[in-house]
Protein backbone atom coordinates (compact mmCIF):
# COMPACT_ATOMS: atom_id res chain seq x y z
CA UNK A 1 0.00 0.00 0.00
CA UNK A 2 1.68 3.38 -0.89
CA UNK A 3 1.38 6.15 1.47
CA UNK A 4 0.30 9.49 0.86
CA UNK A 5 1.12 12.38 3.69
CA UNK A 6 -0.31 15.49 4.40
CA UNK A 7 0.56 18.83 2.27
CA UNK A 8 1.05 20.24 5.64
CA UNK A 9 -1.04 23.44 5.16
CA UNK A 10 1.21 26.90 6.39
CA UNK A 11 0.07 27.33 10.23
CA UNK A 12 -1.62 30.42 10.49
CA UNK A 13 -3.71 30.10 7.18
CA UNK A 14 -7.60 31.41 7.70
CA UNK A 15 -10.15 28.23 7.38
CA UNK A 16 -11.03 28.07 4.41
CA UNK A 17 -14.94 28.53 3.70
CA UNK A 18 -17.19 25.70 3.18
CA UNK A 19 -20.59 25.40 2.46
CA UNK A 20 -21.78 21.15 1.81
CA UNK A 21 -24.41 18.72 2.37
CA UNK A 22 -24.06 16.81 5.76
CA UNK A 23 -25.35 12.82 5.71
CA UNK A 24 -28.70 14.49 7.11
CA UNK A 25 -29.67 16.00 4.62
CA UNK A 26 -29.11 20.17 6.04
CA UNK A 27 -26.34 22.46 4.22
CA UNK A 28 -23.51 23.15 6.73
CA UNK A 29 -20.98 26.02 6.64
CA UNK A 30 -17.85 27.53 8.09
CA UNK A 31 -20.26 30.21 9.52
CA UNK A 32 -22.06 27.73 11.53
CA UNK A 33 -19.16 27.27 13.92
CA UNK A 34 -18.18 31.24 14.28
CA UNK A 35 -18.54 30.88 18.28
CA UNK A 36 -16.76 27.47 18.61
CA UNK A 37 -13.39 27.32 20.84
CA UNK A 38 -12.17 25.75 18.45
CA UNK A 39 -12.71 23.77 15.18
CA UNK A 40 -11.62 20.33 13.84
CA UNK A 41 -11.97 19.83 9.68
CA UNK A 42 -11.06 16.10 9.23
CA UNK A 43 -11.03 14.88 5.58
CA UNK A 44 -12.28 11.45 5.96
CA UNK A 45 -14.02 8.79 3.94
CA UNK A 46 -15.56 5.22 4.47
CA UNK A 47 -13.46 2.64 2.61
CA UNK A 48 -9.76 3.81 3.40
CA UNK A 49 -7.82 1.50 5.80
CA UNK A 50 -6.70 4.58 7.42
CA UNK A 51 -10.08 5.80 8.58
CA UNK A 52 -11.11 2.18 9.16
CA UNK A 53 -8.28 1.87 11.67
CA UNK A 54 -9.39 5.56 13.88
CA UNK A 55 -12.56 5.25 13.13
CA UNK A 56 -13.97 4.51 16.40
CA UNK A 57 -11.67 6.84 18.20
CA UNK A 58 -12.95 9.76 15.92
CA UNK A 59 -16.20 8.87 16.54
CA UNK A 60 -15.03 8.78 21.24
CA UNK A 61 -12.92 12.44 20.11
CA UNK A 62 -15.35 14.14 18.72
CA UNK A 63 -18.34 12.70 21.77
CA UNK A 64 -15.83 14.28 24.48
CA UNK A 65 -14.32 17.42 22.79
CA UNK A 66 -17.79 18.76 20.94
CA UNK A 67 -19.60 19.33 24.27
CA UNK A 68 -16.08 21.44 25.62
CA UNK A 69 -16.56 24.00 22.23
CA UNK A 70 -14.54 22.12 19.77
CA UNK A 71 -16.26 22.60 16.83
CA UNK A 72 -15.79 19.02 14.46
CA UNK A 73 -16.22 18.83 10.81
CA UNK A 74 -15.81 15.46 8.36
CA UNK A 75 -15.34 15.97 4.84
CA UNK A 76 -15.36 13.25 2.32
CA UNK A 77 -14.11 14.38 -0.91
CA UNK A 78 -13.05 10.97 -2.63
CA UNK A 79 -15.07 10.60 -6.33
CA UNK A 80 -17.67 8.03 -5.67
CA UNK A 81 -18.12 7.47 -9.31
CA UNK A 82 -14.75 5.17 -9.22
CA UNK A 83 -15.27 4.47 -5.21
CA UNK A 84 -18.91 3.84 -4.91
CA UNK A 85 -18.15 3.07 -1.35
CA UNK A 86 -17.74 6.45 -0.24
CA UNK A 87 -20.50 7.45 -1.87
CA UNK A 88 -23.20 9.91 -0.30
CA UNK A 89 -25.74 7.13 0.42
CA UNK A 90 -23.15 5.09 2.00
CA UNK A 91 -21.86 7.97 3.92
CA UNK A 92 -24.90 8.04 5.70
CA UNK A 93 -25.00 4.32 6.91
CA UNK A 94 -20.93 4.93 7.83
CA UNK A 95 -22.12 8.08 9.92
CA UNK A 96 -24.96 5.70 11.52
CA UNK A 97 -22.73 2.70 12.16
CA UNK A 98 -20.02 4.21 13.25
CA UNK A 99 -22.06 7.05 15.77
CA UNK A 100 -20.99 9.95 14.37
CA UNK A 101 -21.82 12.95 16.34
CA UNK A 102 -20.12 15.76 13.65
CA UNK A 103 -21.52 16.90 10.37
CA UNK A 104 -20.42 14.62 7.40
CA UNK A 105 -20.16 16.26 4.40
CA UNK A 106 -20.06 15.68 0.65
CA UNK A 107 -17.40 17.23 -1.28
CA UNK A 108 -19.08 16.80 -4.45
CA UNK A 109 -16.27 19.63 -6.72
CA UNK A 110 -13.58 18.57 -4.58
CA UNK A 111 -13.37 22.56 -3.84
CA UNK A 112 -12.84 22.04 0.19
CA UNK A 113 -10.43 19.47 -0.45
CA UNK A 114 -8.38 22.04 -2.78
CA UNK A 115 -8.91 25.13 -0.56
CA UNK A 116 -7.57 23.38 2.61
CA UNK A 117 -4.74 21.17 0.15
CA UNK A 118 -5.91 18.38 1.35
CA UNK A 119 -4.00 15.38 0.43
CA UNK A 120 -4.80 11.81 2.35
CA UNK A 121 -7.78 10.16 4.16
CA UNK A 122 -7.61 10.89 7.16
CA UNK A 123 -6.54 14.59 6.62
CA UNK A 124 -6.73 16.88 10.20
CA UNK A 125 -6.92 20.54 10.64
CA UNK A 126 -7.37 22.31 13.31
CA UNK A 127 -8.62 25.72 14.06
CA UNK A 128 -7.98 28.61 16.91
CA UNK A 129 -11.40 30.43 17.86
CA UNK A 130 -10.13 32.94 15.45
CA UNK A 131 -10.45 30.13 12.76
CA UNK A 132 -6.36 30.24 12.54
CA UNK A 133 -4.60 27.18 11.77
CA UNK A 134 -3.05 25.87 14.83
CA UNK A 135 -2.02 22.31 13.92
CA UNK A 136 -2.25 20.12 10.89
CA UNK A 137 -0.54 16.69 11.81
CA UNK A 138 -1.36 12.98 12.54
CA UNK A 139 -4.09 11.80 15.31
CA UNK A 140 -1.23 9.31 16.65
CA UNK A 141 1.13 7.28 15.64
CA UNK A 142 -1.08 4.44 14.65
CA UNK A 143 -1.37 2.96 11.72
CA UNK A 144 -2.48 -0.04 9.86
CA UNK A 145 -0.54 -3.16 11.21
CA UNK A 146 1.82 -1.29 13.37
CA UNK A 147 1.43 -1.90 17.16
CA UNK A 148 0.88 1.45 18.47
CA UNK A 149 -2.77 2.21 20.43
CA UNK A 150 -5.12 3.88 18.50
CA UNK A 151 -5.73 6.90 21.52
CA UNK A 152 -5.46 9.87 19.49
CA UNK A 153 -2.96 11.66 21.73
CA UNK A 154 -1.04 13.99 19.07
CA UNK A 155 -4.66 15.79 18.17
CA UNK A 156 -6.21 15.30 21.60
CA UNK A 157 -3.05 17.34 22.83
CA UNK A 158 -3.18 20.08 20.07
CA UNK A 159 -7.32 20.34 20.92
CA UNK A 160 -6.44 20.83 24.38
CA UNK A 161 -4.17 23.38 23.72
CA UNK A 162 -6.59 25.45 22.06
CA UNK A 163 -9.44 24.86 25.17
CA UNK A 164 -6.04 26.22 27.49
CA UNK A 165 -5.26 28.78 25.23
CA UNK A 166 -1.27 27.05 25.33
CA UNK A 167 1.12 27.59 21.95
CA UNK A 168 1.11 23.98 20.37
CA UNK A 169 4.68 22.22 20.03
CA UNK A 170 6.31 22.65 17.72
CA UNK A 171 7.08 19.90 15.41
CA UNK A 172 3.86 18.11 14.09
CA UNK A 173 3.70 14.77 12.36
CA UNK A 174 2.27 15.15 8.67
CA UNK A 175 -0.98 12.67 8.95
CA UNK A 176 -0.49 10.02 6.46
CA UNK A 177 -3.11 7.64 4.55
CA UNK A 178 -4.61 6.64 0.90
CA UNK A 179 -4.43 9.98 -1.25
CA UNK A 180 -7.76 11.88 -1.92
CA UNK A 181 -9.36 9.84 -5.30
CA UNK A 182 -9.90 12.84 -7.36
CA UNK A 183 -11.76 13.28 -10.42
CA UNK A 184 -9.46 12.27 -13.33
CA UNK A 185 -8.43 15.67 -14.83
CA UNK A 186 -8.94 17.72 -12.16
CA UNK A 187 -5.97 16.43 -9.59
CA UNK A 188 -4.56 19.63 -7.88
CA UNK A 189 -1.43 20.80 -8.82
CA UNK A 190 0.13 19.47 -5.42
CA UNK A 191 -1.06 15.94 -6.34
CA UNK A 192 1.87 13.37 -6.25
CA UNK A 193 0.53 10.88 -8.50
CA UNK A 194 3.04 8.50 -7.06
CA UNK A 195 1.14 8.10 -3.77
CA UNK A 196 -1.61 6.16 -4.45
CA UNK A 197 -2.48 4.11 -1.67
Amino acid sequence: MVKTASTMLPLGTTAPHFSLINVDGTNVSLDDYADAKGLLVMFICNHCPFVIHIADELASLASEYIPQGIAVVGINSNDPTKHPADSPEQMVHEAEQRGYSFAYLFDENQEAAKAYQAACTPDFFLFNTEKNLVYRGQLDGSRPGNDTPVDGVDLRDAMDRVLKGLPQAEEQTPSIGCNIKWIEGAEPEYFDPSGTG
